[in-house]
């Protein structure tokens, strides 16, 4: 994955310590730079101080919803092009066409394969 450029930067949301541990450590491994926030105020401090390459993003967080920070990346000039993917339990079809309408590029539900995770990852950045 090292092709002489520095590596493609992730940041990871999740309100489940646990599941936030797991997820960093995976994308680690696999050769990305993680940051990850455990709320959607730290996410939102984070991607526009850092300006992830990608989000991975829960949409039940504890204080600003992964929703509404979706559309805060979407209306930020800083943040308006950076891909979102949602990682979610919510699986209904309007949740999920909901996530789509406040501008998330791809929704997976849990519990997901890391497989299925980095396939999803490389979809959305080549498709920006």
């Amino acid at each position: 994955m090292n092709n002489g450029l520095p590596p493609t930067r992730i940041l990871i949301v999740d309100d489940y310590p646990d599941v936030l541990e797991v997820w960093t450590l995976y994308l680690r491994a696999v050769g990305f730079d993680v940051a990850a926030a455990a709320d959607g105020g730290s996410a939102l401090r984070l991607a526009r101080a850092e300006t992830p390459d990608i989000v991975v993003l829960d949409l039940q967080l504890p204080d600003v919803s992964g929703l509404d920070v979706a559309r805060q990346l979407r209306g930020d000039v800083l943040t308006a092009a950076v891909p979102l993917i949602a990682l979610t339990g919510r699986a209904m079809p309007n949740e999920i066409a909901e996530a789509h309408d406040a501008g998330f590029d791809a929704v997976l539900v849990k519990p997901c394969e890391p497989a299925q995770l980095l396939q999803e990852i490389h979809r959305v950045l080549a498709a920006r």
